[in-house]
C-alpha cells in the first residue's frame, strides 16, 4: 500500500479508502490510484489483514438440511441457495455451506468452529434444534428459511397450510373423495414408506406439519399417506407405487413437492394409469419441469430465487445491528393439466 501511495502521489489512507469503498474520494484519485496499483501488480489488502482489522470474517454459514449431493440435486434449493448467494455475494459476503447436525450428541466442529459473521438455516425442527442450540451458544445472528425463530433472529416464512388447503379443496370440487398425499420428510430422513395415520400428530419439520394440517382444515382424511425420505424423483416413484398400490386406491394424491408429483406421475405411467384421467396430482414449488411435458402441474408457485434474496436481506439488517421482522414469502395456486374431475 505504501509503494502504491508512493507511486500515486496520495496518502496511505487514501489507498485504504479507495479499496475499502469506504470514503469520500474524487474519481479522478481513484482512477490514479487504480492505476497505480494495477502497474505494481497489487490487488488491495490481505482479507485476513482485513479481517483481523474489521472483527468479521464477512462469511455467512448457508446450514443445508441434508447431504450436499442431495441438496444439489433438488432444484428448489438450488434457486434459493442461488437467490441468497448472489445477494449476499452483492453485498461483500461469502458464503460457507455446512451440512446441518442431525442430532445433540455428535460433533459438529464445522457449525462449532468456523468463523461467520451470521448464518441461514435452511430447515430447523423445532426451539430444540441443535443448529439452533449452536448458532445461540455462540452468539452468532441467524436467519431461518423453514421453522421457528428464536426472539430476535430473521424468519421468511410462507403460508403452506392455506395454499395446500386451496388445493385439496380444489380436488374435492372435482368430485374426489379418497385424496392421499406424498410429503416431505417428517424428521430425520427414512426410508419412504407408507404412514400410520397416528403418526401425524409426531412430524417435526415445519412444512410437512403444515400441509398436513391442510387436511383437517379443508375437512378431509387422507385416505393414505407416504413419507419421502427425500425430495426426490426416485423417492417420488417409489411414494406412487407405494399409494397407488393402496387398499384404498387414491384418485387423487396431493404432493409436497413439485419434484415428488412428478415421481408419482412416472410411476402412474409404470402402473398404465393416465394423468389427469384416472389419477389427479398436484405439486408445491412451481418448478419448471419441461421434461414432464405433455403435462404442467397443478401446483403452488414460490419464487424461490425470491426467498433465498429475502433471506439475504434478513442477514443484511441483522449484520447493521436491526432486528428483522418475519417476512412472508407469496404463493400462488396454479392449475395445471395434472388434475381433472375424479373417476366414475
Amino acid at each position: 500500500m505504501a509503494d502504491v501511495a508512493a507511486r500515486a502521489g496520495v496518502s496511505l489512507s487514501t489507498v485504504s479508502l479507495t479499496f475499502s469503498g469506504g470514503g469520500p474520494i474524487t474519481p479522478g484519485t481513484k482512477k490514479r490510484v487504480e492505476k497505480a496499483a494495477a502497474e505494481l501488480g497489487y490487488s488491495g489488502p490481505s482479507p485476513v489483514a482485513k479481517s483481523l482489522r474489521s472483527g468479521r470474517s464477512h462469511i455467512v454459514g448457508l446450514v443445508l438440511p441434508e447431504q450436499l449431493s442431495q441438496s444439489f440435486r433438488d432444484p428448489f434449493a438450488l434457486k434459493v441457495l442461488d437467490g441468497a448467494i448472489t445477494s449476499l455475494g452483492d453485498l461483500g459476503l461469502g458464503i460457507l455451506l455446512i451440512p446441518a447436525p442431525m442430532d445433540a450428541e455428535t460433533e459438529h466442529p464445522l457449525l462449532e468452529t468456523s468463523p461467520m459473521d451470521a448464518a441461514i438455516v435452511m430447515r430447523v425442527r423445532d426451539h430444540d434444534d441443535p443448529s439452533l442450540k449452536i448458532l445461540r451458544r455462540r452468539g452468532i445472528p441467524s436467519v431461518i428459511m423453514e421453522g421457528p425463530a428464536p426472539k430476535g433472529w430473521g424468519v421468511v416464512t410462507i403460508d403452506d397450510e392455506k395454499a395446500t388447503t386451496d388445493l385439496i379443496r380444489h380436488l374435492i370440487k372435482l368430485g374426489h373423495t379418497r385424496i392421499g398425499t406424498v410429503t416431505l420428510s417428517f424428521d430425520v430422513p427414512r426410508e419412504t414408506r407408507i404412514v400410520d395415520p397416528s403418526e401425524i400428530s409426531e412430524v417435526v419439520w415445519t412444512p410437512p406439519r403444515n400441509r398436513l394440517k391442510a387436511f383437517k382444515r379443508a375437512g378431509v382424511e387422507p385416505c393414505v399417506i407416504v413419507e419421502c425420505r427425500t425430495s426426490l424423483v426416485e423417492e417420488g416413484i417409489a411414494a406412487g407405487h407405494l399409494a397407488l398400490s393402496h387398499p384404498s386406491k387414491p384418485t387423487a394424491l396431493v404432493c409436497q413437492s413439485d419434484i415428488l408429483a412428478a415421481g408419482v406421475i412416472l410411476a402412474a405411467r409404470e402402473l398404465d394409469l393416465q394423468v389427469p384421467q384416472d389419477l389427479s396430482v398436484t405439486g408445491f414449488d412451481g418448478l419448471d419441469l419441461a421434461w414432464l411435458a405433455p403435462h404442467e402441474l397443478t401446483t403452488v408457485i414460490q419464487d424461490a430465487t425470491l426467498r433465498g434474496e429475502m433471506m439475504a436481506t434478513e442477514v443484511h439488517a441483522l449484520l447493521d445491528g436491526e432486528t428483522p421482522t418475519p417476512v412472508d414469502s407469496p404463493l400462488e395456486i396454479r392449475l395445471g393439466t395434472t388434475t381433472a374431475k375424479a373417476p366414475a
